[in-house]
């Protein structure tokens, strides 16, 4: 399984990476999720400007095994949703640290405190 070491970790299995804009983080499901999935064959996301809490759901990913709602890592406010995924959500699958993020989240200071980092979320994985 893939825990990239840069990005912080819920525990619902979605990710967070800062981005060069000091109070943003694009916003994915881990490869551990993506794989529980199964393929992904369509995305709900939020809009651009909603804002959501933290563990708020801010959507949902429909594979071929079952319907699963993502939540928000961080509280914060939309800031852009991954268009690619309306015409190919299987790039959650392909690419879940890459081209299959999710959306952006505009953030306060020090909201990532509270999320895992790569080596909490692989015990968790692992128990």
């Amino acid at each position: 399984m893939n825990v990239p070491d840069d990005l912080r970790y819920s525990a619902e299995h979605e990710w967070a990476k800062p981005l060069d804009l000091p109070s943003r983080v694009r916003v994915g499901i881990t490869d551990f999720a993506q794989d529980a999935l199964g393929d992904v064959v369509f995305v709900d996301l939020p809009q651009v400007g909603d804002t959501v809490a933290a563990g708020e759901s801010v959507g949902e990913l429909e594979s071929t095994k079952s319907v699963s709602e993502m939540y928000a890592p961080v509280a914060g406010s939309v800031a852009a949703v991954n268009e690619a995924l309306a015409d190919n959500p299987g790039l959650i699958n392909e690419d879940p640290y890459g081209e299959g993020w999710l959306l952006e989240l505009d953030i306060a200071d020090g909201a990532l405190d509270a999320l895992m980092d790569a080596a909490a979320y692989r015990q968790l994985t692992e128990s």
